[in-house]
């Protein structure tokens, strides 16, 4: 196991701490995301494109790195 969290360390060229951080934001980015499309779920006048552009923009981040 830490053998190939340092292999994909280094394939993402990131120190522990700048993986950590950036896994966080993605991961609570996910939640928000998330919540917000249940709550679209349940009142679809809301946030209609709130969750989809989280879901672009994340997209866009992990494939640009």
């Amino acid at each position: 196991m830490i053998k190939d969290s340092k292999e994909h360390l280094i394939s993402t060229n990131e120190s522990y701490i700048q993986h950590f951080k950036i896994a966080t934001m993605i991961g609570l980015t996910m939640i928000f995301g998330g919540i917000q499309a249940l709550l679209h779920g349940i009142c679809p006048g809301i946030l209609k494109t709130s969750a989809s552009n989280k879901i672009k923009d994340l997209y866009n981040k992990i494939s640009n790195r």
